[in-house]
Order: structure tokens, then sequence, then C-alpha cells
């Protein structure tokens, strides 16, 4: 029997394999195949509208070999690119897929310069193919990922950034949003992330007449990748080390082998991203050149479209990031924005927050107060329920943690009532903005709501509009002066110690000295003067500000003679938390470190309403059922990796029946030294009655 193994023509996978491992022998071969492709070629040009199975496999194979026949195929790149460019809207999808797979795989060998595929790829995207489109955006963002992966070819870079930037501006909706997406998402690996596409997306993408296109820039000034996409590795969970001690006593077997190489990769990349410098990723809007001239138009923009109302609200968080950022002044805003500050308005939590957005140091108050005004009498009222009052007074003290002058002392001193009204989400949310104030600005607070005066609220100085407290000092520092102090001290003592050895002259007069036979007496005296000293002793008196002058004359002088270490700052860090805790009445009394304040305003910071739990027996099951969800069943773990696969004969007896396993559950019975002897009698008389 004949068996027919080389069949090179028509298998062209075969023939593909031996041309790589072998390309002179098989030259001929591909000769055959080349002018096969080409006839082939020119009768597919008669009627491109038709899928052409033979053209296919015979354009991927001839890729796959190009390297083997470089002179050969010089001019077969360029003939798959006319096809393209000559029946890109008439060709099947299925065809066109596969030449554009084909000229993908001959740009990762380099026959194909990467800006003529870029090219030629953008001119396919009119084509009616969604699963193309995305391929060929795929491939796009790879590649360039890939060009930039070892070192940045700036000159390539600016070249196919500024035809991106071109197909940006086309009238084309999806080449212009094609264009954009691949911007944003380079900009998000980390690629293309410099201040030259921010701008393009900020001065096309957010101004084109495309709503797409638009709604896709400002998303991605409004997205933070930091929040939205939290680093969540499966390996994390598993802990190297106590698998690596647990393998120590437990059994060898194969399974837990693998478990432990698995375990030692996972502790080496950890190890690896632990030893990584951490990459800090800024906001896109900190990178914008001109950033008072794009919030005006964005502004202006608003004002005069007649979007759609979510559209509208992502333009307003934007211009008020913007306007938080970089301190800008666009007094128009607020009296926009103060119109849509109604309870019954859609997402008004949200305009809230961009109204704290906007606030700043900078800004006049006579500018904030129509916003102040809106709140003040639209939420803050009596006949509004009680969580929209909450919501108002937090909305208030997240706009004066940004602006503190943006409240006048009366208005202050009338929502400071309300400390005392009847539902705690109100009194709570005023008690936050008393709070705020006593560590601001407590003069425009009432006497009786300033709180017990501290060192450090002593220390605090009210500032007008547009000051800024510049110290030329660190503040606290004075604590290290104390610390040589303590050891100059110190080193006096062990002086006086080592003195104590030699000779002392004592007076020989019994006027001079009082010897007391009776030690119980002479306890009762120390503790008396003990007492005594106590009480003399006078209370903790508040500072003086001529004392305050001279710890910051102080500090002045340890700042400018001393270099100051890690341990230095902590040192002073703990000094003015305690600052604070001075004059506190409470013992258990807890000073939070003060959160830095953060760029942007957490929704969660103006919706968060404290309300008195609900302590019925269906609210307290109904948070024990909800924080069993994410957790493990409790009990033996069942370590199979298919649920459905058969579990151990040792795990199924625990579920039969006590009278099917009672036999092995007895197990074996040990006998007595007695019966041993009997057994060991008997087989002994055998044994002679056989011999």
């Amino acid at each position: 029997m004949v068996r027919h193994n080389n069949q090179l023509p028509n298998n062209l996978t075969q023939l593909q394999n031996l041309v790589k491992r072998d390309p002179d022998s098989y030259k001929d071969e591909f000769r055959q195949q080349l002018a096969h492709f080409e006839t082939t070629l020119e009768i597919f040009n008669l009627n491109p509208s038709q899928y052409n199975k033979k053209l296919d496999e015979q354009s991927m194979f001839l890729a796959q070999v190009t390297q083997c026949y470089q002179n050969d195929m010089k001019t077969f790149p360029q003939k798959i690119v006319d096809v393209l460019k000559t029946h890109n809207t008439v060709l099947h999808n299925d065809m066109r897929l596969a030449l554009c797979k084909c000229l993908i795989l001959l740009r990762n060998k380099n026959f194909v310069s990467a800006f003529d595929l870029l090219e030629l790829f953008f001119s396919l995207i009119k084509c009616q193919d969604k699963n193309l489109r995305e391929y060929l955006k795929t491939h796009i963002i790879t590649d360039i990922k890939n060009m930039n992966m070892k070192n940045k070819d700036m000159k390539l870079n600016s070249t196919l950034q500024n035809f991106i930037f071109t197909m940006l501006r086309d009238t084309n909706v999806k080449t212009a949003k094609m264009a954009v997406d691949i911007l944003i998402d380079l900009y998000h690996k980390n690629i293309w992330n410099d201040p030259k596409t921010v701008n393009i997306i900020a001065d096309i993408g957010c101004f084109s007449k495309v709503m797409k296109v638009m709604v896709a820039s400002l998303k991605f000034f409004l997205s933070r990748d930091e929040e939205e996409k939290p680093e969540s590795d499966s390996e994390d969970e598993i802990d190297p080390r106590d698998t690596m001690i647990s393998n120590k006593f437990n059994k060898k077997t194969r399974k837990r082998e693998k478990m432990v190489d698995k375990v030692k990769k996972i502790a080496k990349k950890m190890k690896k991203r632990k030893a990584k410098a951490p990459i800090f990723n800024f906001s896109a809007l900190h990178l914008i050149n001109n950033p008072q001239g794009f919030a005006e138009k964005l502004f202006k923009q608003v004002e005069s479209s007649n979007d759609r109302f979510e559209v509208k609200l992502m333009t307003l968080d934007v211009i008020s990031r913007l306007i938080g950022l970089h301190n800008l002044f666009l007094f128009n805003y607020y009296p926009f924005i103060s119109r849509l500050l109604m309870p019954h308005q859609r997402e008004v939590t949200r305009i809230l927050q961009f109204s704290a957005q906007a606030a700043h140091e900078l800004v006049p108050p006579e500018v904030m107060e129509p916003v102040m005004k809106a709140i003040a009498n639209n939420f803050i009222t009596e006949r509004n329920s009680t969580d929209v009052m909450a919501v108002g007074l937090n909305a208030v003290r997240e706009i004066c943690a940004r602006c503190p002058l943006a409240i006048n002392e009366d208005l202050l001193r009338d929502l400071v009532q309300y400390k005392s009204y009847k539902e705690k989400s109100v009194m709570m949310a005023a008690r936050s903005l008393i709070q705020l104030y006593r560590q601001s600005m407590p003069t425009l607070l009432h006497k009786k709501d300033r709180g017990r005066p501290s060192e450090a609220s002593l220390e605090l100085k009210t500032k007008e509009y547009g000051e800024i407290d510049v110290k030329d000092y660190i503040p606290g520092s004075e604590v290290l002066l104390d610390k040589t102090k303590v050891s100059e001290k110190l080193d006096k003592n062990q002086k006086s110690v080592e003195s104590d050895d030699e000779w002392i002259d004592v007076a020989s007069s019994d006027s001079e000295l009082s010897i007391t036979t009776d030690s119980e007496d002479s306890d009762d005296d120390h503790v008396k003067e003990d007492v005594n000293e106590k009480r003399k002793k006078p209370a903790k008196q508040k500072l003086t500000p001529e004392e305050i002058e001279e710890k910051i004359k102080t500090a002045r002088e340890v700042a400018m003679g001393k270099i100051f270490s890690d341990e230095d700052f902590k040192r002073i860090e703990t000094a003015q938390i305690k600052k604070n805790l001075s004059g506190v009445k409470r013992k258990k009394a807890v000073v939070d470190e003060e959160e830095e304040s953060s760029e942007l305003v957490k929704l969660a910071d103006i919706e968060n309403i404290h309300k008195k739990r609900k302590h019925d027996k269906n609210a307290r099951l109904e948070s024990v059922l909800k924080g069993r969800e994410e957790r493990d069943k409790y009990g033996y773990k069942d370590r199979r990796k298919n649920v459905n696969c058969s579990k151990t004969n040792r795990e199924k007896r625990k579920t039969k029946s006590y009278q099917m396993v009672k036999h092995k559950a007895r197990g074996k019975v040990k006998r007595s030294f007695k019966d041993k002897q009997i057994a060991f009698r008997n087989y002994l008389i055998k044994q002679k009655k056989m011999n």
C-alpha cells in the first residue's frame, strides 16, 4: 500500500512548514504557488465582491514565508494594498478581513511601514463592517505600543500623531470617532501622554460637531483611571509564606509540588512589582496649555447649545474642574449654575458638586453670593424634607472648605443654629460646618460655638480676601530644640553621678544633722511633701502672644541651622497634632489627622446623610445576609476545581447511613494479652502435631 504523504501543491500548511525549515530546497514549489497567486488575483479582480477561498489561503501562505524569499516578494505587499485601495467598499467582509490580516503579518515582519498601513486602515474604517473596525483599532493601538516599548522614535511618533489629528477633523463620523478612541487609549496606556495629545483632544474633540466625538472627549477629561480600574489580581489572594510552611509538614504529593511551584512564581512576580518604581499619572486637565480660554469656550458652548441634559452636565463638570484646579476666573458660571439649584431638579446633587468644585480662595465673596443664597433659600428651609436640608448644609460645607469667605457672618450663624435640630441628619451636617470654621476661621462663629481654645487655634490667623499666609519657618520645629536641651541636661546629670564617687565633707555638729530612727515617719513626711508640691503647682495657663512669638523665633532659628531628617519631621507632625489636643475636655478625645483636601469634591460627601439605624428584626437580618454575600462558605473548604466532578471515597462516606459503614467504623479490635497467649499456645500445639 502506497502512502501519499507528500501533497505539497495542495497542502499549503505542510509546504509552509518545509519552506521555513529549508527555503532553498523548496524554491520551485514556492515560485509555483506565487504564479498561482498572481493568476488567482487577476481572476478575482474581475469579480471582487465574491469571496475567494483560494486567494485567501495563498495570500496567507505567501505572507508567512515572505522572509525566506525577500527578492521574489518585493512587490507582494503592494499588490495586497492596491486590491484594498481599489475595491475597499465592494469587497466581501471575510475577504477584506483576510487581506488585512495578511498585511498585519507583513507589518509584524517589517515589510510594510507603519505610516502606510495606518493611512490604508483609516480609509477602510468607512466600510460597513463593525468587526473589521474593532480589529483595525486593536492592531493600530498594539502596533504603536510595540514601537514605543523599548525606545521612543520621536520623529515617527510625531508623523503618526499628526496624521491621526487630521483624521480627528474628518467629516466622517466613524473615522473621527476611531481617531479619538485611539488617542484616548494610547494616553491611558502611557504611550502618548504628552501635552500635545491632550490639547488636540481639548481643542478639536470637545468642540466637534459629531456628538459621539464630543462626548468621548469630555469623558476623557472626567475619567480617573486610578479609581475606575483598581488592580485586582487573583494572584494576590494567595499568601506564598503560608503555602511554603504548610508544605513542610503536609504529605508530599505531585499536586502539592505543582501548587508550591506556582506560588513561588507568584511570589517572584509580586517582588518584581514592588521593586518597580511607581508611575504617577497626572490628570489630563493639568496638561492643558490655556485652561482659561478652554473653560470660556466650553461655557459659551453650554449657553448656546441645545444638547441633551446629560451632555450639558458633563460640560459643566469639566468647567468646574478646570476652575478649581487652575484657580480660574469665570464669574458668569456661578449665576448660571445657581439657576439650576432647585431640590426637584434632576441630578441636583451633581450640580451642587460642580458648584463646590468651582469654588476656590480667589473667587470674590460677592460672586459666590448667588450660589450660597440659592442653596440657603431653596434647600435649607424647614418646608423641605430633612434629607434636602442635610444635603444643602453639606454642599455649603464643601464650598466653604474651598472658599471660607463665600459665606458671610450672619448667614453662617443662622445655619449653625441647626446644630440642635430634632433630626439627626440636619444636626450632624450643621455640626460639621461648625467644626470646619473652628479650624479655618473661628472668629466668624459665635463665641460659644468656637469651642475650647487650643494652642493651634491661638496660632490661627484669619485671612482676608486674596491674602496668603507665608511662613519663613517650619511650624512646630521648636520641638527639636527641646530635644537638644534634654540631651544637654542628661549629660550634666551623668557628670554629677560620676562626681558622687569622690569624698564629701559632712558637718559634724548635731544642729546640722537631724537623724530619724523611725522609717515610717520619714515615709509619711515624704508623701506629705509630694502632695503639697502637687497642690502648689499652678494650673496650665494659656500661651500669651509673647510666648507664641518666642516659639516662632525659636522655630526660625532651628530651621536655619539644621537639615531635618525623617524622624524630625515625624516629631514635628506629632507636636502639631498635640496642639489641637491641648484644651480638650474629654479624656478619650481623639483628634484625627486632617485629610489632605483632594482636588475634586466627592459626591458621597454631599450625599452623606446621618440616619438613625433601624433596630427591627428584618433590618438586622438583612444586614447579616448582606455581610455574607462575598464571604466564603463556613466550614469544610471544597478544593475541587470543578464542582460537578466526583468526590473521594472518604468524603462520600460522610453522607452514607451508619448501617452501611459500621463495619468500617469499628476498625481493628485489639486483642488482649491473654487472648494472644491462648492463640500462640494453640499455634504451637498445631505445629507439634504436624511434625
